[in-house]
Formats: structure tokens, sequence, C-alpha cells
């Protein structure tokens, strides 16, 4: 037998409750002309005859009343839990799996997600901090918190800006009191230099100038959080976003270098598949972390030389 569109069975049911093609239309808020054609065209599909038409009225057949008693207690089954579906909800409910960074998940996201779910009760959070680039569709993430530096990839995935990072220059004051603080930014081709790898050179930005530094790299790393301690170690100098550095700077376990000079600003983006139709959990989440940033910024006016 041919796969039976559910729209016909829908008609048949709505013929079969409301005794006539007329009130049936009326239920379902289309012609009588589709209802008759429908009920026709599953009773081609079927070789059936389910109701006899007279000019009066409609009644079942028998086969009419086999029928509606096996469908119809499963099509309103099927239609309450598709109504029921988590992302049909007014409110955004149901498990929402993000992915970032360790630094930002633990100086952005822990905030976040403690504020979604407080909001939205039905929601649950589930958060995988890594420094690898994660494939959202491959790996079932609805969302990546991703910062770049310069333009957007092309990607399949949509983009919202969230706020900046500005990254500058720190060491340990053990280091600067060995070594000296340097004057210039030339100056630190002569430093031990503590960063992300392959990030030489290092591009530093002033109002109105711009100059690259081959640095000599003396530590190398992927993960922030270890090159912050190995920086307040005494290590060498090296970049940090300032969000990551301020606790230690008001400690005094990093001081700043070259203070009027920026290394670089990223860019945070909130990521997502591309999708028809997007859940609301994640546009609820992309919105509020939005709405906290904007409150709160990363790289606040109080992070200028």
């Amino acid at each position: 037998m041919a796969t039976i569109d559910l729209n016909l069975v829908r008609a048949f049911i709505a013929v079969h409750d409301t005794g006539s093609f007329s009130n049936a239309a009326a239920r379902l808020g289309v012609p009588r002309s589709t209802v008759s054609r429908a009920v026709a065209a599953l009773e081609e599909s079927l070789g059936l005859l389910l109701f006899h038409r007279t000019t009066r009225k409609v009644s079942p057949t028998t086969a009419s009343a086999a029928l509606y008693d096996r469908v119809a207690p499963s099509l309103a089954a099927l239609e309450l839990s598709l109504a029921d579906l988590p992302e049909r909800e007014k409110a955004p409910s149901g498990l929402l799996r993000v992915t970032t960074t360790v630094d930002l998940g633990a100086a952005v996201l822990a905030e976040a997600v403690t504020r979604f779910t407080t909001r939205y009760p039905s929601t649950q959070v589930e958060v995988h901090l890594t420094n690898k680039l994660v494939d959202l569709a491959a790996e079932g993430f609805d969302l990546a918190l991703r910062v770049f530096v310069g333009p957007l990839r092309d990607s399949p995935l949509i983009a919202r800006k969230v706020g900046t990072i500005n990254l500058r220059l720190y060491a340990s004051p053990a280091y600067v009191a060995r070594r000296g603080a340097p004057r210039t930014p030339e100056e630190l081709a002569s430093y031990d230099w503590v960063g992300f790898v392959g990030t030489s050179p290092v591009y530093l930005t002033q109002p109105g100038s711009r100059t690259a530094v081959d640095v000599r790299t003396r530590v190398a790393s992927d993960d922030m959080s270890f090159l912050r301690e190995v920086l307040k170690q005494g290590a060498g100098i090296g970049t940090l976003p300032s969000f990551a550095a301020d606790a230690d700077v008001a400690a005094g376990t990093l001081i700043r270098v070259l203070p009027q000079w920026v290394v670089t600003t990223g860019t945070v983006y909130l990521m997502h598949p591309g999708r028809k139709h997007v859940p609301r959990k994640v546009t609820a989440f992309r919105d509020l972390l939005a709405e906290m940033l904007r409150q709160r910024p990363l790289s606040a006016a109080t992070d200028e030389p």
C-alpha cells in the first residue's frame, strides 16, 4: 500500500465525527470541496467505500467504523505529542548544549547559565569546555561561544557578535624586576615571550599607530589558564585578555607592560547551526547573553591605559 497522507486521515475523522462534509470543513477551516476530495482520495488509496453519500446525509460504512476505531486514537495521540514538543512551547524548555573555551566558560557562561536556568525553569544546560574547535552539528551542540581576531571566516553557522576582548601585555613583578620593563614595542624582541601557539609576529596598536614585533617565544600553549600561570611564575612577557588578568593585577601577581598599547582586539561571537526554525531555547539564551554583555562588557571602559 502507498504511503497515506495524514491530512486525508484527518479529513476522514472530521467527517466521521461531525456527520457531514460541511461540518468537517468548518472544523478544519477548509472548503467543503477540499474535504470531499480528501475522503475520495483516501477511499481510492484503501480501495474501500468509507461513507454512503446521499443528498441529505453522510453515513459511515462498516469499513469506515473499523478504520475510525483504529486510526482516530492514534492520530489524536500523535497530534498531542507534536503539540507538546519542548520547542513548540511558549517558554524555552528542554536541554541546551553549549561549548566554549575554558576561560570564557568561567568568565561568561557560568553567570549566563545561572541566569538562564533561573529565568526558564523548564530548561537544562550542558556546557562543554574545550579549546578545540567543535563541529556543532556533528556533535549535537546548540551553541558555541567563540573569539575571532580579524574577519569572521566563511561558515555555515549563524553568528551574532556579543562582545569584544582586548588582549594586553602582562608579566610578573619578579620578571620585570629582573629584566626591566620594555619602553617601546620594538624592545619586546629581546624579552622572553609567553603566548598562544603561532602568535609571532605580535601586532601592537595604539591610536594612530600599529607595530609588528618578531618575538622570541619561550613558552607557547593553546590554553589561556596555563599561560596566565606561567606568566605569574615569571617566565616572561605575554598577552592575556584583560578580563582574565584583572584579578591578578589587583592582587599584585601580574603587572601591565607597555600599558598604552593593545596587542589585539578579538570579537566574541555566539554561533549556532543554521536552521529554518531556530529553537526558542537557543534564541532565548543568545538574547540573554547579549543583554548580559551589554550590561557588563568583557572590555569595559575602565580597561583603558
